[in-house]
């Protein structure tokens, strides 16, 4: 089947919500993926950030062929072993404060189920969000975006948001009050930028919603399970939330997600409260066991640490030495982006990459974005960094 065949049946079923790439992917190892007609590309996005483990890690691939044929799908009126492991490991790795998780299929599930949270466990229906922030596309996700592009279509049926900027302590203090459901942070905006926080502005955060009895909430979509260098980025600075949302990197692959909370905000929940269909899933949860297993077995949150930290010296030193190019470098761990000075022509990147063999992010209008595979070998890496930085 020819690349032209493959856009045409497209074109006559497919929603276009999606600019399509002109590129039909078929196979994926490791950092690499292959087209429809047997070129390779290194992928530096790693999926979204999904593929953490790299593309069809082989324990992976076996640990959900083993479920699958053992037992994919119950309802969670039933106790199932993968799910059980997942949510003890899983607690283990997350703050001691933070017992209670429940498994959901994506990120902005995740996300709908930490607001349901809030407003049960305080009866208040206000929720801070920062400005630039992504929470996922669903109503209840929009009603928090900090981004006009995703919300402005659907104003009609959200409420009005209380945005903040991001990292403005000040800001902060102010918008939270005794109306307050929660707060809702992502450590490190993926989307957004890779804007890292000031030091102390989550520690910030957690004060004025303690003063409050607000919940902080932090999203950990995109930083979670050791892409920042830490298992989970609120590490870095040592900061508990209320509740934590995971997703992306939790299943390697496979769509799944997690909330989790403390036991005091389990307290005020009640079944049927929230749940799904497919939440939880052996499946799913066999996939999130293998994820965490691979990364602690292959020290990629180390990795995670290390690599990034090799990686913005590179990026850095083409800054110092290109200032008419780039402006800065920032993020944490392997989740890194270089800010562009040319916004117009920042976005004909990704397409312009592909001719190059590699798959690369633009976000926030200038920002190309690092985030691959946390075992991605560095000679691939680095090679495909000298293209990129090469034809910039």
């Amino acid at each position: 089947m020819t690349f032209d065949e493959i856009q045409r049946r497209e074109a006559r079923h497919f929603l276009p919500v999606v600019n399509r790439m002109p590129v039909a992917l078929v196979k994926g190892r490791g950092s690499r993926v292959t087209d429809i007609n047997g070129r390779e590309y290194v992928d530096l996005t790693s999926g979204w950030g999904v593929c953490s483990i790299g593309h069809c890690h082989p324990d992976l691939v076996e640990a959900i062929a083993e479920q699958a044929g053992q037992l994919m799908q119950t309802t969670n009126l039933f106790y199932t072993l993968p799910q059980l492991d997942a949510a003890e490991t899983l607690a283990s790795l997350s703050p001691s404060e933070l017992t209670r998780v429940f498994f959901v299929n994506s990120g902005t599930e995740a996300v709908e189920g930490a607001l349901k949270l809030a407003h049960r466990a305080t009866g208040r229906s206000k929720f801070v969000s920062m400005t630039g922030s992504f929470h996922g596309r669903t109503l209840g996700a929009l009603a928090v975006i900090g981004q006009t592009k995703h919300r402005d279509p659907y104003r009609d049926l959200l409420p009005e948001p209380v945005t903040i900027p991001f990292g403005d302590a000040d800001a902060a203090v102010a918008a939270i009050d005794e109306q307050t459901a929660a707060v809702i942070v992502e450590p490190v905006q993926g989307e957004g930028g890779v804007n890292v926080p000031p030091a102390g502005y989550l520690a910030q955060l957690r004060k004025r919603c303690t003063e409050t009895g607000s919940l902080l909430i932090f999203d950990e979509v995109q930083t979670g399970i050791g892409r920042t260098g830490r298992m989970l980025a609120l590490e870095h600075e040592g900061v508990v939330p209320d509740a934590l949302t995971l997703g992306k990197g939790l299943g390697g692959g496979f769509p799944v997600a997690a909330f989790l909370c403390s036991e005091g905000v389990a307290e005020t929940v009640t079944p049927g409260d929230h749940g799904g269909t497919y939440i939880g899933s052996p499946l799913a949860t066999a996939a999130v066991n293998a994820v965490l297993k691979v990364v602690h077995e292959e020290k990629l949150v180390q990795r995670s640490a290390e690599l990034g930290t090799k990686l913005s010296t590179q990026l850095r030193n083409y800054c110092d030495a290109h200032p008419e190019k780039a402006e800065s470098e920032r993020g944490q761990g392997l989740l890194r982006g270089l800010i562009l000075r040319d916004t117009e022509n920042a976005g004909t990147i990704p397409r312009r990459a592909l001719e190059k063999g590699i798959l690369v992010n633009v976000t926030a209008g200038n920002v190309m974005r690092f985030f691959p595979a946390l075992n991605i070998p560095e000679d691939e890496l680095f090679g495909a960094l000298e293209t990129l930085l090469e034809f910039l």
